[in-house]
């Protein structure tokens, strides 16, 4: 059986990993398998107007991409998959605490998204035991480039996105740096988060995706601005990294089971 991922449902997900037996890392790449050539979309939750939870299989940021597979692996790995639940833990996922409570609440910064997840015992980082270096940089990409934000343009949402910038910009993230990423492959499973941290300035992570193994060599399955798609990279990771300048290593989380 092959699932279609055009007309994705969920309850066609279902039925095709039921037979399956999947878990942790390989029911994530499975789900994510599924996306394979949906096309890329920039800023697409980008839209003026009251935050919403906002649910699209049919396109993909890098993030929402992620967030999408993650959602829909935790509902699978409970057996629950009605769309309340998965709009729940997608809601989960997205949002500070998992509440909508304005535009500041979502969790705009992977470094951000990483931690309150991790409170959430969604996945954990795992960067620490993969010699990775504690750093702190200042954040504020979104603020010191409101124009490309609209709903920066609330005066009472810019003065709270300011807040979640300072306080990012006093906390410390761990990450490998680019030049000791190849030492460290062994330890990356299959389903792994991959954030790309960056040293374009006021900003934490540039790229994420999903680590995948193929013929003993890691890869990146992810919505790739470049390719315009939900691709498997064709490069290994290591080759990725060394692509861009700007690319400076790694963030590594693992999901937790049956969050």
């Amino acid at each position: 059986m092959e699932f279609k991922k055009t007309n994705f449902t969920l309850i066609g997900l279902n039925r095709y990993l039921a037979g399956k037996c999947l878990s942790g890392g390989d029911l994530i790449i499975e789900i994510g398998h599924s996306f394979l050539d949906a096309p890329y979309r920039a800023g697409i939750l980008e839209s003026q107007g009251r935050e919403k939870l906002v649910v699209n299989f049919r396109q993909f940021d890098c993030t929402t991409f992620v967030e999408t597979v993650l959602a829909l692996a935790g509902c699978a790995a409970t057996g629950k998959m009605p769309k309340s639940e998965f709009r729940r833990t997608l809601q989960l996922i997205r949002y500070r605490h998992g509440t909508i409570d304005g535009y500041s609440s979502r969790l705009h910064y992977f470094t951000d998204w990483l931690r309150d997840n991790e409170k959430k015992k969604i996945f954990k980082d795992v960067s620490h035991q993969l010699n990775a270096a504690a750093q702190r940089k200042k954040i504020n990409y979104m603020t010191t480039h409101r124009t490309s934000y609209p709903d920066l343009n609330n005066e009472g949402e810019f003065q709270k996105m300011l807040l979640v910038e300072k306080n990012l910009s006093r906390k410390v993230f761990h990450s490998i740096g680019r030049d000791k990423v190849s030492k460290q492959l062994g330890k990356i499973q299959n389903g792994d988060i991959i954030a790309i941290t960056t040293n374009q300035e006021g900003l934490d992570v540039a790229h994420v995706g999903f680590a995948i193994w193929q013929e003993k060599k890691l890869h990146m399955l992810h919505a790739s601005s470049k390719e315009g798609a939900v691709v498997v990279s064709k490069k290994t990771l290591v080759a990725y990294l060394k692509q861009n300048s700007r690319f400076t290593g790694i963030i590594v989380a693992r999901p937790q089971k049956n969050f």
